[in-house]
């Protein structure tokens, strides 16, 4: 760099020009640079701020889209550490009139109406720990006519779609028809908000809870919980039923399983569990349900494949109900994680026979679980091996679990730990 005495004799100390140009690096060339390095890095900085601001906003639309499209039950008398009916939706029929056509989705029109009036001694249903808890809708039981019933309730600051959700849900449920092994709706509240429907209430609520009941000897449950082989079979006898009726209407559930099934103070059973089922129709979720990712001990191999479901996904899910119902709510594959399933499946091994499992109701399981969806016995071929099973089983040995149950180490087998970490949700 040059020095005063240097510009000196270069330039006349007047010469301002003669001076700016022997400086011209300094004072002109590096600012220059160093301000196109200043304003790039600007720049930069605004463009990686953007993209993340529509990251954000991208990631979070696909979190309340997916929250929106899955209806979410709580606290249906289960354990206190797990609520085994998350996610699920009650289902119930209910008869509509037509309605004009426009360009949303018009509300049915609903004529098993009832008023809020109508219920006594309502208590909302405890809550119990759930994996992605749901602020839609809300669980409470009641009376009505003197009889027991459960009130599904609509969140006040539900907005229009919800709304429409909620009663094109029962209008969706219409038509299934009426069937003895499907819940029954009672009522339906929708000339005010909240917005209620009202389904009779099953005195031991959901199988895979009152398994769990019966497992840890659960006071006052002795004379219910006497499950004994032959009355094992006729609840699956029943389950399939109910199944047949809705392959038979072109619905396919999606959704099998011992939380799915309700059960009554006789022991008589109920399916249940429809969200799947609403939102393939309503076409709002995948052709399999993969992202459900703690279904997926019950789901089918080709459903894990991402391959669309079918009615022979249901009669595979059928089969796990069985290993639930036979070893009191044990997980399925309970030495399997969850995200290795498909691969140990595709080495040709199945469900191990439980230690309690008769050769009949093995039998079941085998037919219902085969790798490939043709090999699987129809459900007209379970049903009639399932009568011809019970009319043989024994009515007299209670069916025992070998081991009082732990809730942390059901959630990790049956795949719920795997399937979130607690942390993002």
């Amino acid at each position: 760099m040059l020095n005063s005495t240097n510009v000196t004799s270069l330039c006349d100390s007047e010469d301002r020009l003669c001076i700016i140009q022997v400086y011209q690096q300094e004072l002109i060339v590096i600012p220059v640079l160093l301000l196109a390095a200043f304003l790039c890095l600007l720049i930069s900085l605004c463009f990686l701020r953007l993209c993340q601001k529509e990251e954000i906003i991208k990631h979070n639309s696909q979190r309340q889209h997916f929250s929106n499209k899955r209806q979410h039950l709580q606290g249906i008398d289960a354990p206190p550490e797990l609520n085994p009916l998350a996610y699920e939706v009650v289902p119930m029929t209910v008869q509509t009139q037509n309605h004009k056509p426009s360009r949303q989705p018009a509300e049915p029109q609903l004529s098993t109406e009832r008023q809020h009036g109508s219920f006594e001694q309502i208590t909302r249903l405890p809550l119990s720990f759930t994996v992605k808890p749901e602020n839609t809708v809300t669980l409470y039981q009641a009376t009505m006519d003197q009889k027991p019933v459960v009130l599904r309730v609509l969140s006040e600051s539900a907005d229009s779609r919800e709304r429409q959700v909620f009663l094109s849900f029962a209008h969706f449920l219409s038509e299934l028809g009426p069937h003895p092994c499907l819940p029954r709706l009672l009522g339906v509240v929708r000339d005010k908000s909240p917005l209620t429907m009202i389904l009779e209430q099953l005195e031991n609520r959901d199988l895979l809870g009152f398994l769990w009941r019966c497992r840890q000897g659960h006071p006052g449950l002795a004379a219910q919980c006497a499950i004994t082989e032959r009355v094992l079979f006729s609840m699956a006898r029943q389950i399939a039923s109910a199944l047949e009726h809705l392959h038979s209407k072109n619905c396919i559930h999606g959704n099998v399983g011992a939380r799915s099934v309700l059960v009554g103070r006789d022991l008589s059973v109920k399916l249940w569990g429809f969200g799947p089922a609403f939102r393939r129709r309503m076409k709002v979720g995948t052709s399999g349900e993969v992202k459900e990712v703690e279904m997926r001990k019950w789901q089918a191999p080709e459903v894990l494949a991402r391959q669309p479901v079918g009615q022979s996904s249901d009669i595979w899910s059928f089969g796990i109900l069985l290993y639930e119902m036979v070893t009191l709510g044990e997980p399925p594959f309970p030495k399997v994680m969850a995200s290795e399933l498909l691969q140990y499946l595709q080495r040709g091994k199945n469900l191990k026979r439980p230690t309690n499992c008769s050769n009949s109701l093995y039998s079941i399981i085998k037919a219902c679980c085969q790798w490939r969806p043709q090999d699987r016995a129809p459900l007209k071929t379970v049903i009639s091996m399932l009568q011809f099973a019970e009319s043989h089983a024994s009515d007299t040995v209670v069916l025992q679990a070998p081991e009082p149950l732990d809730i942390e180490k059901y959630m990790q087998e049956a795949g719920y730990e795997e399937a979130y970490n607690f942390a993002v949700l």
